[in-house]
């Protein structure tokens, strides 16, 4: 009996064990949000490094090893803003597809835009390994990555290679961001922005002016007023000496450190300048006194968590100071549709993640939409325009955008369609 009885065991244990293997696989293929969060992602966070796990998502991701997922936008989430329509405001930010591997992939997941780079002029390595370290009592990162980048050359390549797919993404909906930065050695940090200007801007629905990295010696002394103003003005002309159906809107990217005076001052730059948009924000070099985890303490930008709050302030700031008329992306701990609410009540018309991706996997992006589009339901509001701002609008005592009220129509650079634009509140 003893024989047949272990022969049995061994057998129910080899059908449990396929069995589970097979579940797993399920789950993951479909995208499970419960799984990936709760077991996927922290099992592979203990057996992968934090930028081996990075690598190896990009990949995975640019080759097509994607969740299914079979979440329909609803009309609700669909922004018309810099002159673009975004099938839905939940971005992947710059960061993440640094080289423009997995434009596609990514789009595949439900992303309503993706943004690659930082990119450089020339390719350079970034800073020595390790630098990139996992907060996870915090759900943070550090990194200080330092613009690792293979160089404007091969990232043309690649999306040169898919222009004709682009072109039909963006009349579905789904634009692409090329976010552009300097070589660390350097010696004109306008020339290789210009560069990447040139080389990238008609392949890009829109352009990213990073000057806000904390991991480039020297790069956040490009917000200071009068630096600032120079770069930009010689940015925008380079940008309007391109082919007229190849000019992108430009975005200025900036930290979330800065002082009271520093906002204004780069609030009244890009006024002056006609700057088309800002994306906010950042890592920050700070270090919340909340933080638990052992590695809190080592140097670069810290993301995440612990970051939502500052960034959410200095989003709620630069609308107070552009007035509302100037779009923002706000970036920055952004892991639920309340935290994406957050956001855009606070001014953005976009939001982007990349941290919590990294925790929660891409599952994360369909929970985030169908929270947010449940949020807007709840809190009477039909589409995202009509949200953006709401803060300010409790603040000043204005009623929220309806129809004329707040909004004007307004002729799209891309081509003749009609793009809502909300301001927030007026000069009182």
């Amino acid at each position: 009996m003893a024989g047949p009885l272990k022969k049995q065991l061994k057998d129910a244990v080899q059908i449990i064990g396929a069995g589970s293997v097979l579940f797993a696989s399920y789950l993951t293929a479909i995208g499970d949000e419960r799984f990936y969060a709760n077991q996927l992602m922290p099992l592979l966070q203990r057996v992968v490094g934090a930028e081996t796990a990075h690598v190896m998502a990009v990949k995975m991701i640019g080759v097509g090893m994607v969740p299914l997922t079979r979440y329909q936008d609803p009309a609700s989430l669909e922004v018309n803003v810099l002159g673009r329509k975004f099938k839905n405001p939940i971005g992947i930010a710059a960061g993440f597809d640094k080289h423009g591997e997995a434009v596609d992939g990514l789009y595949r997941l439900g992303f309503g835009f993706v943004e690659v780079g930082t990119i450089t002029p020339e390719p350079q390595e970034g800073n020595p390994k390790p630098r990139v370290f996992r907060l996870t009592a915090d759900q943070a990162v550090i990194n200080r990555y330092g613009f690792n980048s293979c160089g404007l050359e091969v990232v043309q390549k690649r999306l040169k290679a898919r222009e004709e797919t682009q072109v039909e993404l963006r009349k579905a909906g789904l634009p692409l961001g090329v976010n552009l930065g300097k070589n660390k050695l350097s010696q004109d940090a306008g020339a290789d922005y210009l560069q990447g200007v040139r080389v990238l801007g008609p392949l890009a629905d829109y352009l990213v002016v990073n000057v806000s990295s904390p991991n480039t010696p020297g790069l956040r002394a490009l917000q200071a007023k009068a630096e600032l103003c120079q770069l930009l003005h010689r940015v925008l002309k380079e940008r309007d000496a391109l082919p007229e159906e190849s000019r992108p809107p430009v975005l200025l990217k900036i930290a979330p450190d800065l002082s009271a005076q520093e906002k204004q001052d780069i609030a009244d730059v890009i006024t002056e300048l006609g700057v088309d948009g800002l994306i906010v924000s950042n890592t920050t070099v700070s270090r919340p006194k909340t933080l638990q985890d052992s590695q809190s303490s080592e140097v670069g930008g810290l993301s995440g968590r612990p970051l939502k709050q500052l960034s959410t302030d200095a989003v709620k700031e630069m609308y107070r100071l552009t007035k509302g008329k100037v779009p923002i992306v706000g970036v920055g701990g952004v892991a639920s549709g309340q935290d994406a609410m957050e956001k855009i009540r606070a001014g953005a018309s976009l939001v982007q993640l990349y941290t919590a991706f990294t925790y929660q996997g891409p599952p994360i992006v369909t929970k985030i939409k169908r929270e947010l589009d449940k949020l807007l339901k709840e809190q009477g509001f039909s589409h995202v325009a009509q949200a953006v701002g709401a803060d300010h609008r409790a603040v000043h005592g204005v009623s929220p955008p309806h129809s004329s009220e707040t909004a004007a129509v307004v002729s799209s650079v891309s081509g003749g369609s009609a793009e809502l634009v909300t301001t927030g509140f007026s000069d009182a």
